[in-house]
């Protein structure tokens, strides 16, 4: 594909991964995942990545980060002892950003820019790309988790990302940062209950299967009955970016393997063209 997205991914950040040398053993298949996925994601060589996390939490607006450069230092507000303040310095990719922000508000979404010089990006956003462009290489342009924009309003922002992407001639991957089965529990080693792994499962096998609109007929039912993050407002955003793809044969990867942290259910997954 000359334009548009290229690929709608799904991918992990638990903290636990933040440091590689302090990550337990059920963590390392998530962080091979996710290191083969940047690979791949690199490999495709797009001009753009649109993040779109559960850790940048906002209440009324969405946002797009407009900064020409990402730079600070990430600090996990639930977890400093995990994420206790990593630097990291990204190029950003702000003509995508005003595009997203207008297309936004013109299509009755809230949209707003946040070009804030002290922002600092939340660990949903710093965890993933520390594995998948650890060279920073990558253009990137992150958005939030909003409360009041249902499961609805987030595919179509998922979708509305194609829409800019070939109105300004670019190759986008859309970046999903989330985890799928979300009740957490203390304990870093839980897995999600049988019944919770077995929803996950049900979901990667309709992904696999390149059933994307079945999986957003049963993302409602999916999300509250497997405690989905977030509601299942970020996997909303990943179906929506993989529908607009639906127009050509597309094709999905999985990355390393399915795993636990705190009874949570994570894994690397794509969509892509064939």
């Amino acid at each position: 594909m000359s334009s548009g997205i290229v690929a709608a991914v799904l991918t992990p950040h638990t903290p636990r991964m933040a440091i590689e040398n302090n990550a337990p053993d059920f963590i390392q298949p998530l962080i091979a995942g996710s290191r083969d996925l940047g690979n791949w994601i690199r490999s495709l060589e797009p001009d753009c990545v649109v993040l779109h996390t559960t850790h940048w939490v906002s209440t009324f607006n969405w946002y797009a980060t407009s900064h020409a450069v990402h730079e600070g230092l990430c600090i996990a507000d639930e977890a400093p002892d995990l994420v206790s303040g990593l630097p990291y310095r990204y190029s950003g990719e702000p003509e995508f950003a005003t595009g997203l922000i207008e297309s936004g508000a013109g299509a009755g979404i809230p949209f707003l820019p946040n070009d804030n010089p002290h922002y600092r990006w939340d660990y949903g956003t710093y965890v993933p790309l520390k594995y998948i462009d650890p060279e920073a290489n990558l253009n990137i342009v992150t958005i939030p988790t909003v409360i009041l924009a249902d499961l609805h309003e987030s595919l179509a922002v998922g979708r509305l990302v194609n829409d800019v992407a070939n109105a300004q001639n670019k190759r986008v991957v859309f970046i999903a940062s989330t985890a799928l089965s979300h009740a957490l529990v203390r304990g870093p080693e839980r897995w999600p209950t049988r019944e919770r792994q077995d929803l996950d499962s049900r979901f990667i096998d309709l992904i696999q299967s390149g059933s994307v609109q079945e999986a957003i007929e049963w993302l409602p039912d999916y999300a509250n009955s497997a405690v989905a993050e977030m509601g299942g407002r970020v996997v909303a955003g990943f179906l929506g970016a993989a529908d607009a793809m639906s127009s050509t044969p597309v094709v999905a990867s999985q990355f390393g393997q399915y795993a636990q942290s705190s009874g949570s259910g994570n894994l690397s997954v794509a969509i892509s063209h064939v």
